[in-house]
């Protein structure tokens, strides 16, 4: 039995059900859809970049030593807040009292939970007075000095303590004493376990403190700034709801505006307007039932489930208009317009199920989420628009014919003499003049635009999850309440790393594994600090770092006896002990020591690990970083030691999840090529017993993601948590163009000539296109208005996308069909035998 007819037998079940009986069909997704939508209270929500970095092992390594150094569950951990302060001389008198008061007032304040504040002003003070304890003493001991005094302790604290020029901006002058920005530090007590995790998007414990700490030190006066993860937090969930408010109504504005100009008839875009709404139900219950949370880039279903099926919609009333227009009953002519959609539904959902499902390679959860939720929710547009549209319009002309519902129009887009259908010719005049040329020309500038593509970038960072520095002025000009928040974090984020060596939460991690008694083991992780690299803060010539032996360090210069046992056991006099270790950890960890818990966050009960906590430079890249600490690592893992050192803490973290991206990307784009490519050759040649045809309709898909991807590289657009899926969701979008001017071309180069046919093809089917081309970007492209900068990129690309694969199916496909045509499509005007001429289909029975 011949393709054709193997496949004919399901499109005519198909049709049968749809013209005989649209009333059992429409019931029975009407209660798939009350099914469906029991599962939307079940969605639950994983917002962040907490998705990104599951399963990650850097991520995994990170999350150990995080555990590891947590003495328990139901002990307390710390957070810290940045007191930011600028617009004066932080350093004069007034300016340090400021921020003394500062601390003093959030310090007087029990709920904030504050266990220390530090300061430049603090160590300041403090060389004024050294028994200058309490920040009251340091606030009387500023108060009395004269400024000559105060301007001689700031260059005494200078020489002194390296850590107080880090405190301070890039502009400190030490002869003139003064800076134009300082960063004060205060600690705050949190249950243990969560600051780790505070700022990555979800809820942190911090962000109550910090907005309660913000509406302190207010009270101070000043230009003082309150910055910490839990105010990123804070601001991560407005931005969220900022977008929505602006993007969701714009969408819905622009979409019915252009489905008006499509169908032209207020029933039939009621109708479109409930397969839309039935599509989101099925495919957002189906999350809620398989137990598949949400989170930031599932954003972009909705749109791409509204682009899909709003093409499916406007081709379907399309084709059934036309076949109206030329004398067709109802029944006969949605016999023709389901024998030909559905199977370029078909096809188009298999390549996009293939484009998306590619995604499923990748490492990261959030992307493997996607690809599932987008290829089923294709599906679901697939059948709702295949099967369940096509049955409720048949219902609909049918009452029609009994009640008066009003009809405003049934002509098709892009009929034969409109503008619109002439205006979608130009791709057949060239075919038609010189289509090889043009071929060649169009294959040149997409190996052009690929080989642009090369040089985009990959990143991942808090940053891609936050609102730009500035919101545009025409979103500040919009009445409430879509008038979105101002922010902060972006700008103060750019303000630290412009005027500060390091922002004092910068930091990378070493967890070192090994036996932490030998003699030498500490004196190994103090050597790792001389001479660090470019990367790191230096301190008095070596990394700035928080270790086991900052504690010994600082205990040993509060506690003489400690003092003394240090000194005993350091052999060398460089302050490190490297001697009877054993006895050192024991009075640092004994159940009454005040640095027990402090010394347990560097190094386990069972002295076998310990970490290392650097500050790194505000303006260091994830990959210097990166590179930097593995180097540091490795410089522990010497031969003479028995160390394991491993780099970790969330900035390596962001590097590897940044090239666990690319290679996302990368992987489903050749995934997605070559599947679809497969699969396409397999359909054309089980429909037309023509494989060949699958290359040609595959030309302008590989047209369109050349340009989509060159087209990053032009706007400064890297891959990133949204943008990584955009290669596979071109080819999912874009295929939808070509495949119905491809499998359109074919029916009617059946029984037309060669020019003929691909002109009835690109005037019925090209005004559809246009129609869904409109939608869809203005749809879409709406996303551009979001105040979170990574779903507007996401906007701008899939806009284009959609804009290359019309333009790339309507101007060089038709010269692509062409050349196939001369090569292996033989003559066009023979109908084949058992072939229906797409007029004359006989009519069921309705119900």
């Amino acid at each position: 039995m011949s393709g054709p007819v193997d496949y004919q037998r399901f499109v005519d079940a198909a049709d049968h059900q749809i013209v005989n009986h649209p009333r059992r069909v429409v019931g029975a997704f009407l209660v798939l859809t009350l099914v469906f939508g029991a599962g939307l209270g079940a969605v639950s929500t994983d917002a962040g970049t907490e998705g990104f970095t599951q399963d990650v092992p850097a991520q995994v390594a990170f999350e150990e030593v995080q555990d590891e150094f947590e003495t328990s569950a139901f002990t307390t951990d710390t957070g810290s807040t940045q007191l930011i302060q600028r617009g004066e001389n932080v350093l004069s008198k007034r300016g340090l009292l400021r921020m003394l008061k500062a601390q003093n007032r959030v310090e007087d304040h029990d709920e904030l939970r504050v266990t220390s504040t530090a300061s430049a002003a603090t160590i300041v003070a403090t060389t004024l007075d050294p028994q200058a304890r309490t920040t009251e003493q340091q606030l009387r001991a500023v108060e009395r000095a004269t400024p000559r005094e105060i301007d001689q302790a700031v260059r005494t604290a200078a020489d002194r303590n390296p850590r107080f020029v880090g405190l301070l901006s890039n502009d400190f002058n030490r002869g003139s004493a003064s800076a134009g920005a300082t960063i004060g530090v205060v600690t705050h007590e949190v249950p243990a376990g969560l600051s780790a995790s505070a700022g990555q998007g979800g809820s942190s414990p911090l962000t109550p403190l910090q907005l309660r700490t913000d509406y302190v030190v207010g009270s101070v006066g000043g230009e003082m700034i309150v910055f910490g993860s839990g105010i990123i937090s804070a601001e991560f969930a407005n931005v969220i709801g900022d977008s929505l408010i602006i993007v969701v109504p714009a969408a819905v504005l622009f979409i019915l505006l252009f489905l008006i100009i499509s169908y032209r008839d207020l029933a039939d875009l009621l109708l479109g307007m409930v397969a839309l709404a039935m599509g989101l139900i099925w495919t957002f219950g189906f999350m809620g039932l398989a137990g598949i949370p949400f989170n930031q880039i599932l954003i972009t279903i909705p749109p791409l489930l509204l682009a899909v099926g709003i093409d499916f919609g406007i081709h379907a009333v399309n084709r059934y208009r036309e076949e109206r227009v030329a004398g067709a009953d109802i029944g006969p002519a949605m016999r023709i317009t389901t024998d030909q959609l559905l199977v370029a539904f078909f096809i188009v959902t298999g390549t996009t199920v293939i484009g998306f499902s590619a995604n499923l390679t990748s490492a990261l959860p959030p992307i493997r989420d996607f690809g599932i939720v987008a290829a089923v929710g294709i599906v679901f547009t697939f059948l709702i628009f295949g099967v369940f549209l096509p049955a409720a319009k048949v219902l609909l002309d049918r009452s029609r014919q009994k009640y008066p519902i009003p009809t405003f129009s049934t002509t098709p887009l892009g009929a034969e003499g409109s503008r619109l259908g002439r205006a979608l010719s130009g791709g057949v005049f060239i075919a038609k003049r010189a289509p090889a040329v043009f071929l060649v020309v169009a294959l040149l500038a997409t190996g052009g635009m690929a080989y642009h593509a090369t040089g985009v970038d990959t990143t991942f960072s808090n940053e891609d999850f936050l609102p730009p520095e500035e919101n545009p002025d025409y979103l500040m000009a919009l009445p409430e309440p879509f008038k979105p928040s101002e922010y902060t974090v972006t700008a103060l984020t750019n303000f630290l790393q412009e005027n500060f060596e390091s922002s004092q939460s910068d930091t990378v991690t070493v967890y070192v594994e090994g036996p932490m008694r030998q003699d030498q083991s500490l004196e190994v992780l103090y050597r790792a600090g001389d001479d660090p690299p470019d990367a790191f803060v230096r301190q008095g010539g070596r990394a700035d770092a928080t270790s086991i032996i900052t504690v010994i360090d600082e205990y040993a210069a509060r506690d003489e006896e400690f003092r003394k046992l240090v000194e005993r056991n350091d052999r060398n006099g460089n302050g490190v002990p490297d001697d009877d270790l054993p006895a050192v950890y024991a009075a640092l960890t004994a159940e009454d020591s005040p640095v027990r818990g402090q010394a347990l966050r560097y190094i386990t009960g069972d002295r076998r690990s310990t970490r290392l906590v650097y500050s790194v430079k505000a303006d260091a890249t994830q990959s210097e970083i990166t590179e930097d600490a593995r180097s540091v690592a490795a410089d522990m893992e010497r031969p003479r030691t028995s160390f394991r050192a491993t780099a970790t803490g969330s900035t390596v973290v962001f590097e590897a999840i940044s090239g666990l991206i690319l290679d996302s990307a990368l992987t489903s784009l050749i995934i997605a090529l070559g599947g679809t490519a497969v699969f396409l050759l397999l359909v054309y040649w089980v429909l037309e017993g023509k494989p060949s045809l699958g290359i040609a309709n595959l030309v302008p898909i590989v047209v369109t993601v050349s340009f989509v991807a060159g087209s990053m590289r032009v706007f400064g657009i890297s891959f990133n948590a949204f943008t990584a899926t955009i290669l596979a969701i071109t080819i999912g979008l874009g295929i939808d163009y070509s495949v119905h001017v491809t499998h359109r071309f074919a029916d009617e180069y059946r029984q037309r000539d060669l020019y003929e046919a691909l002109d009835r093809t690109v005037r019925g089917t090209g005004g559809a296109l246009a129609g869904s081309m409109l939608t869809t970007v203005f749809g879409i492209g709406v996303l551009v208005l979001s105040v979170f900068p990574a779903i507007g990129q996401f906007g701008i690309l899939t806009g284009l996308s959609v804009i290359y694969a019309f333009v790339a199916s309507l101007l060089v496909l038709p010269s692509a069909l062409v050349v196939w045509a001369r090569l292996f499509g033989g003559g066009g005007t023979t109908a084949r035998s058992g072939d229906t001429p797409p007029s004359s289909a006989a009519a069921g029975d309705a119900d």
